[in-house]
């Protein structure tokens, strides 16, 4: 498994990477034990260094927290493990029965999160997030995190401005990081790959995370070439949430909201996975397997960012990446019209 450079930071990524929601008890609250298990896993089937992706909004800063503490109850060395922190929310104190920034997504946690992204507001969640983290271990990746929800929350042309400049704020604060070598490489993760764009725009990248978006269910042909620019570019691509928050491996929610096969729309979902589960059957493929080997096609992706709940699918995982999938299962996807039969990569 060959780490690959992102850009001219001086940081190579394996081919996976590793995200943390879980341990910020995503959908399900997990014990010390099962989150031990989770963190002992990947650095098990990965050479090192390996790649914890995280943020402040993982059950507002647990996910951040147990990290931290699971590595030092695991002795692992600073050097053997690299951070990558999202920023852009801060813990805040819990005032009702639940958090109010995700309700009914995080489970069993003490605090809520709110959202700043603003240059204060970026060295603010830096400095909450290497003391969550416990001071040992410190994110050399940093980023803004959903920035395409802050613009979302617009109701103006005046405001849509107002906030796109509270996040190139928030990106000043990250590049001066960067500058001054507290930080190594600066990007950004967003489920709107549009806004990744309009970012893309403005600031000198080093990396970008795409979610829900690049994945073997949807491949819009102007996201294709926004991503062939950025490889041109030299801005390195993690692709992210490649299974849309479980659904496409049988899971009950899809990106990130449960869903029924109550409305047209989502009865295609459901129409199109039930195609693909029996294609998969044919060939003898898990459903993941298709899923990460698909995301990992364009070229200039170097990391798929997986994330799990279950210790034993952390081997799985890595697998996946790893794992062949066989010319005759592809053109059957296409045959079905469940991948485009003008996407170039396969």
């Amino acid at each position: 498994m060959e780490h690959k450079p992102v850009g001219k930071t001086g940081i190579s990524l394996p081919p996976v990477i590793f995200g943390t929601s879980s341990l910020g008890n995503l959908y399900t609250a997990l014990n010390d034990k099962t989150k031990t298990a989770i963190v002992r896993e990947c650095l098990q089937y990965v050479p090192r260094p390996v790649v914890f992706d995280t943020a402040g909004k993982y059950g507002a800063g647990m996910a951040l927290e147990k990290l931290g503490e699971i590595l030092g109850n695991l002795r692992v060395p600073p050097e053997d493990v690299i951070i990558s922190n999202k920023l852009g929310w801060l813990r805040t104190p819990l005032t009702g029965p639940e958090p109010e920034f995700e309700k009914g997504v995080w489970i069993g946690i003490n605090h809520d999160a709110r959202q700043d992204i603003s240059y204060d507001g970026i060295l603010e969640c830096m400095e909450q997030g290497n003391k969550l983290l416990g001071g040992l271990y410190k994110p050399l990746i940093v980023s803004v995190h959903d920035p395409d929800e802050y613009l979302n929350k617009t109701v103006s042309t005046k405001e849509f401005d107002k906030h796109f400049r509270d996040i190139i704020d928030a990106y000043r604060a990250l590049m001066m990081l960067k500058s001054e070598g507290v930080a190594k490489a600066v990007g950004v993760g967003a489920k709107d790959w549009k806004t990744i764009r309009l970012i893309a725009n403005e600031v000198d990248l080093d990396w970008v995370m795409i979610a829900n978006s690049m994945t073997i269910y949807s491949h819009p042909k102007d996201l294709l070439e926004f991503m062939a620019l950025l490889h041109k570019k030299g801005v390195a691509i993690i692709n992210s949430a490649v299974f849309h928050s479980g659904f496409l491996t049988g899971g009950s929610f899809f990106d990130y909201v449960p869903i029924k096969p109550d409305t047209p729309e989502n009865k295609a979902k459901f129409k199109w996975r039930e195609t693909f589960f029996e294609i998969c059957k044919k060939h003898n493929i898990d459903p993941a397997d298709a899923c990460v080997q698909f995301a990992l096609t364009p070229p200039g992706v170097i990391s798929i960012s997986l994330n799990t709940s279950k210790p034993e699918r952390v081997r799985t995982n890595v697998e996946s990446v790893e794992c062949k999938i066989p010319s005759e299962f592809w053109k059957d996807m296409i045959k079905k019209c469940l991948i485009s039969n003008d996407y170039p990569y396969l």
